[in-house]
């Protein structure tokens, strides 16, 4: 083994003695650089907002965002709760909590959808002017994280059922928990910045 290999054993070990799981660590590191994609994205969006003014943001439903956004936001507590009960070892109360994130997910999606075609009627769309090309760009990014999210959810729910998950091999599913709540803070900056303060 090289002088360069072993120095790494040697530093996975040391992190190990320190309590920081490799796993954790790395999507962390994950994180932090989302946090700089969807900040140069949120800045953009600003940016073009205090300098031309969005007049078509009167077109958004923000009633209908607004529950979508509670449905996105249960959906984190599900994952508190789906992760809590996989500690204790309640495999069938994890697998409902799971399966309840996954369907909150979906639903979140499927009103993104119909918020997307409805403004399309309306002729606000990806090619329709600056506010069309920001909103559809930085919404639907976090659309497509969200339905990462969703897959991801769906390969951990069949990881339980065949019993590959329990409360001594949970990592995974707090791991999980780590994007899902990332991806909800997101939104609530994104419903804030688009929809609130016009």
């Amino acid at each position: 083994m090289s002088q360069h290999a072993m120095q790494h054993v040697e530093d996975f070990r040391a992190g190990h003695a320190l309590g920081l799981d490799h796993r954790k660590l790395g999507m962390w590191m994950f994180i932090a650089s989302e946090v700089m994609f969807f900040g140069g994205l949120i800045a953009a969006y600003l940016h073009y907002k205090y300098r031309l003014g969005f007049p078509e943001a009167a077109e958004l439903n923000v009633v209908l965002v607004g529950i979508n956004t509670m449905v996105l936001l249960t959906s984190s507590y599900t994952v508190v709760s789906a992760l809590a009960a996989i500690r204790q070892g309640r495999q069938g109360r994890f697998i409902a909590w799971l399966l309840l994130t996954i369907l909150l997910g979906v639903a979140f999606l499927g009103g993104q959808i119909y918020e997307f075609a409805d403004l399309v009627r309306q002729g606000v769309t990806l090619t329709s002017g600056v506010f069309g090309s920001s909103f559809f760009t930085l919404t639907g990014f976090h659309g497509l994280h969200v339905a990462g999210g969703v897959l991801w959810a769906i390969v951990t729910l069949v990881r339980g059922l065949r019993g590959t998950l329990n409360a001594e091999h949970s990592m995974a599913v707090e791991i999980f928990g780590l994007y899902w709540h990332f991806v909800d803070i997101v939104w609530i900056v994104l419903f804030t910045q688009i929809y609130l303060i016009v």
